[in-house]
């Protein structure tokens, strides 16, 4: 049997490395491991990188109507810890594009320098198996996508000790925020 094989890094092309190098840093809390020779090299674990951005100077923005990667999703151990990223991100000017209650996941999608979208989630399941079981069922297979919410209130309703696993559920979303369109809305 082989070992599954880990992720391990994300290369983007930019025209503005050290923009996108500055947003990574924030977004991630990564850090710099090398620069140099139109390379950068950002990691914010235990891997050497997981972020390479690739120098390229005349690069013009990306066509709308291309096909391209859509996002890449981070992870985080828990909802206080997603919420208190967003704080920091909050207090340094970077906003989410679009908050999603996905019912198998708690998001928040970022839009990088170059409009690249960067997904900060929390599984809303203790396992595997449980997040199948959701996806499986009618509450997912009637809207796979799911529903905005604001983080702000979510923030607060888990300051006012508002329970995690009340908070990680598109019934609480639709509550708190329901005059918001669809995520697909703006699409």
């Amino acid at each position: 049997m082989t070992t599954a094989p880990r992720f391990a890094h994300v290369v983007f092309q930019t025209s503005q490395p050290e923009a996108m190098r500055e947003w990574y840093s924030a977004l991630l809390d990564a850090h710099v491991v090398y620069e140099g020779h139109g390379l950068t090299f950002l990691t914010f674990d235990d891997e050497h990188h997981r972020i390479a951005l690739a120098h390229i100077p005349d690069l013009g923005p990306k066509p709308k109507d291309a096909a391209l990667v859509n996002h890449v999703a981070y992870t985080f151990d828990s909802l206080d810890a997603l919420l208190g990223r967003y704080e920091e991100l909050k207090a340094k000017g970077i906003e989410p594009w679009k908050p999603v209650q996905h019912g198998v996941t708690t998001s928040l999608y970022y839009e990088d320098p170059d409009g690249n979208h960067v997904e900060l989630q929390v599984d809303n399941f203790a396992t595997a198996d449980e997040a199948t079981a959701y996806m499986e069922g009618p509450e997912y297979d009637a809207d796979p996508i799911g529903v905005r919410y604001r983080p702000e209130l979510m923030v607060a309703a888990r300051r006012d000790g508002v329970p995690v696993a009340e908070l990680q559920t598109r019934a609480w979303a639709l509550r708190t925020s329901p005059e918001l369109p669809h995520p697909m809305a703006d699409d």
